[in-house]
């Protein structure tokens, strides 16, 4: 197979060193997708060219919604630019970010936030307590550490992606149609996390006996209902009508304070 490498050793240097602008950009309606890209550009620059039209496909493709690990986001990077230098279907792209950046959270999360870094804070703190110089330099020798994996994590996937390309090319629909619906069980599983809607107001059956629409009804038959049908009603507003999601967040925050006003919402 003709080799279609563009990028160097230090263009993947580059790219873990620039994933620290990961959480440099949040919005409601693409998370992380703004320093994803802007880590992501060199490298998509490099590899387009002077394809201004496969840029922008490319560019835009990278602003959809994404929310990830920072430390182990490099991973993820690596591989989506693998397939961007070896000009793999689009979809086959998109599908494949959108069903691992949440197991890729999962693991770095576990890995990091919950293990390491607590751990090592604890130990740090135990020294600094002492009043021995040990817990600062502890800490800052082991955050380091952390800091240089993202040149182990980035390098890394870029390898796995560049020597999976064949297996991928054979099985492109298996594994594109499998990363969407990982993808899309994701993004389900993120809405009683991102959204929270809940009827608080109350009705009086009898004599000091109150009925909660939310707990007594909602609660027990269709859990997390309020969350899944707004984000449906979102979504449709969005794919079907074409409405701005700046007007959709502002009419949320809205419904939010009129619902909460007049004690209907909470």
């Amino acid at each position: 197979m003709e080799s279609k490498k563009t990028l160097t050793k230090k263009d993947i240097n580059k790219l873990a060193l620039r994933s620290v602008f990961l959480q440099s950009s949040f919005s409601y309606e693409r998370m992380q997708a703004g320093g994803w890209t802007y880590a992501m550009l060199p490298a998509l620059k490099k590899i387009h060219k002077n394809d201004k039209k496969a840029l922008s496909e490319s560019m835009q493709s990278n602003m959809e919604f994404i929310n990830t690990n920072p430390w182990v986001s490099g991973f993820l990077m690596g591989l989506v630019v693998s397939l961007e230098e070896n000009k793999e279907d689009r979809n086959l792209i998109k599908s494949l970010k959108a069903g691992l950046f949440g197991p890729i959270a999962g693991l770095g999360d576990a890995i990091f936030w919950f293990t390491v870094l607590p751990i090592v804070a604890g130990i740090s703190a135990s020294f600094a307590k002492s009043g021995s110089i040990l817990g600062p330099l502890f800490f800052f020798i082991c955050y380091s550490l952390v800091f240089a994996s993202r040149f182990l994590w980035t390098n890394l996937g870029y390898k796995v992606g560049t020597n999976a390309i064949e297996t991928l090319q054979k099985s492109s629909q298996l594994i594109s149609k499998s990363a969407a619906i990982l993808g899309v069980t994701v993004l389900g599983g993120l809405i009683p996390s991102y959204v929270n809607l809940n009827v608080v107001k109350t009705f009086t059956i009898s004599a000091g006996q109150k009925f909660s629409i939310q707990h007594d009804f909602l609660d027990h038959i269709f859990p997390n209902i309020l969350p899944l049908a707004y984000t449906l009603l979102i979504f449709y507003l969005l794919k079907k009508k074409k409405m701005n999601p700046v007007l959709l967040i502002f009419l949320t925050i809205v419904l939010a304070i009129v619902g909460s006003f007049f004690g209907i919402l909470g």
